[in-house]
């Protein structure tokens, strides 16, 4: 669950996940340092206290407080903020953990914010709390490798027989249809035509519908997995292709 409120140019949000073990606050700060540098290969760090995209402060933060089930930030700056005010908390409590931001002050215009900043924050907070949560259990059967290849021959056969359809098959033609035919099936049923086919849907690793975000960085990250033979677009995206 996602909530997202406003009060007098500040934002709060808030989000969560279930998870099956225990988690202390120590566990909680070091997973998400830990998550920001894997999700961003490095780029983006939990370190001198802030956030750092090399050597900027994207938010800075001070000292944390960490308890038995929780990490506490008091915010305090950086790029993205416009001053001092805020908190950014982890907690974990009743099988649950959860991930708020309370009373910060961005820097960006609220349009800006909303359509950029905003949409950031919340897939890397999905992406976190679901690689929390974890793979295991899956959400359902995984589907086959060869079943997952026979539907994404469909889709690209779909894609290029709509372009045809709208003139010159042309690759930014074809690029653009793939891009808004996935990212609309997959983050409203999860199922694409090839899905329908083969008995297949996308699904987070919680069992959840993808978010619009989470599934454009799902298809950014398909040619990363042809060319390594493996499936990192779903482990980046904590997706799961499960049978019905």
């Amino acid at each position: 669950m996602r909530v997202v409120t406003w009060d007098d140019g500040r934002v709060s949000t808030a989000a969560s996940v279930a998870v099956t073990a225990p988690l202390s606050g120590a566990a909680l700060r070091d997973a998400y340092a830990d998550s920001l540098r894997r999700l961003t290969r490095g780029l983006v760090q939990l370190r001198d206290g802030a956030v750092r995209a090399g050597p900027v402060a994207l938010v800075r933060f001070g000292a944390p407080k960490v308890t038995r089930n929780a990490v506490d930030w008091p915010i305090e700056g950086g790029l993205l903020a416009r001053g001092p005010g805020g908190r950014w908390r982890l907690q974990a409590s009743a099988g649950r953990v959860e991930a708020s931001l309370r009373g910060y002050r961005p820097a960006l215009p609220r349009p800006l914010y909303l359509v950029t900043h905003l949409q950031v924050h919340q897939l890397f907070t999905r992406l976190f709390l679901l690689q929390v949560h974890g793979r295991e259990p899956a959400p359902g059967p995984r589907a086959p490798a060869e079943e997952r290849r026979r539907s994404a021959a469909v889709d690209a056969a779909l894609c290029f027989t709509v372009a045809g359809f709208t003139g010159r098959r042309r690759l930014r033609r074809v690029l653009a249809i793939a891009v808004i035919y996935h990212v609309v099936c997959w983050s409203t049923g999860g199922r694409t035509l090839g899905g329908l086919v083969t008995r297949q849907r996308v699904v987070a690793v919680v069992g959840s519908r993808l978010t619009p975000a989470q599934s454009l960085l799902r298809l950014a990250l398909l040619p990363a997995s042809w060319i390594a033979r493996r499936p990192i677009h779903d482990q980046i995206a904590s997706t799961e292709v499960i049978t019905d």
